[in-house]
């Protein structure tokens, strides 16, 4: 008994010593720190959504919000497009897929809004189209390319017929269309916003088989010496092509 009185004593002692050092109770906590992990909120897992007896939908989830792989799928089973998710957001490519299951785009996100060069493909695998994002809006960058390959160069222009009947009615008329008589047009004025079409700095004018019209009149007021011009085409891709144009004014009180 005394033998174990003292051994006990011993233990204390040393355990003791050991606190005073840092390397007890202080490791334990740290150890403890470690292991600590974030408590499960709600399911984490795969979820499967269907309709009928079909699967039209898979999403990764991690303590109940999205994160990891979301796939949608055709009606008949095919995969039809993916998404990378992470604590709930968009990040990384999303991809779409063609019925047969070539690659037919990758969107690029950043924090669920896309950011970057959106990519199109051919059946073939070849490389169709490139479009540019920027913080979710279109930037003026876009180059499509023949099945061959080879870079389309030859777009339409804006062009920009005038009437002027300032000196007699205060009136300066302004019609545009495009170069090559295109109906698939929308013509907005204003101009480009850091390299971003951004809708809420331009105004939208009625376009009616590829025309608008456009009526500035003589004013009490100063006007702008110049009028920005952008035009969102329909290429033959399906894609939306944005030219801008810059028109002159001859006189500083148009409005």
């Amino acid at each position: 008994m005394k033998i174990q009185a003292i051994s006990a004593a011993l233990a204390i002692t040393i355990l003791a010593m050991a606190g005073c050092r840092g390397g007890g109770p202080g490791k334990e906590t740290e150890a403890a720190n470690d292991t600590i992990s974030v408590p499960d909120t709600g399911y984490t897992g795969i979820k499967q959504y269907t309709s009928g007896n079909r699967i039209i939908r898979e999403t990764s989830f991690k303590n109940g919000v999205r994160d990891g792989l979301s796939k949608t799928f055709y009606s008949g089973g095919q995969l039809y497009q993916t998404f990378w998710y992470e604590n709930g957001l968009r990040q990384d490519s999303s991809r779409y897929y063609y019925l047969e299951g070539q690659l037919f785009r990758t969107t690029p996100y950043r924090n669920d809004t896309i950011h970057g060069i959106q990519k199109q493909y051919y059946r073939t695998g070849e490389l169709k189209a490139k479009i540019g994002y920027d913080r979710g809006m279109r930037t003026p960058f876009l180059e499509e390319y023949s099945h061959r390959g080879v870079l389309i160069k030859e777009y339409p222009e804006i062009v920009a017929v005038i009437s002027d009947e300032y000196s007699t009615k205060g009136l300066y008329r302004i019609t545009l269309e495009l170069s090559d008589q295109g109906k698939r047009v929308k013509f907005n004025t204003g101009e480009f916003i850091n390299q971003r079409f951004d809708t809420a700095y331009v105004k939208p004018l009625n376009t009616t088989d590829g025309r608008a019209v456009i009526n500035l009149k003589k004013s009490a007021q100063a006007g702008k010496d110049y009028l920005g011009i952008i035009a969102e085409i329909t290429t033959p891709f399906g894609n939306r092509l944005l030219a801008f144009k810059r028109i002159d004014l001859p006189y500083n009180d148009l409005n």
